[in-house]
């Protein structure tokens, strides 16, 4: 996973680097969505099926919510 930091402007502006918005498919003008999960935002190109169809996926990869909220609470007790 690539973190990287980037800076708002005074107008309250976020830049996409241009190697991310080629990785991602975001065209100029593109749309994304964030979410805000209290701590963190999550950024993600929109379409696609969006946010909630990527968390979605991700949940039935990892065997369901059940499963994966046994593994988180078995690996990350405070978030139990």
């Amino acid at each position: 996973m690539a973190v990287a930091q980037h800076r708002v402007s005074a107008n309250g502006r976020l830049t996409l680097p241009t190697e991310t918005r080629r990785r991602w498919g975001v065209a100029e003008g593109g749309a994304v969505e964030i979410a805000d999960l209290g701590t963190a935002l999550v950024v993600v190109p929109a379409g696609r099926g969006g946010l909630r169809a990527m968390l979605s996926e991700a949940i039935e990869e990892a065997g369901g919510y059940q499963s994966l909220a046994h593994r988180v609470a078995a690996s990350e007790p405070d978030l139990a």
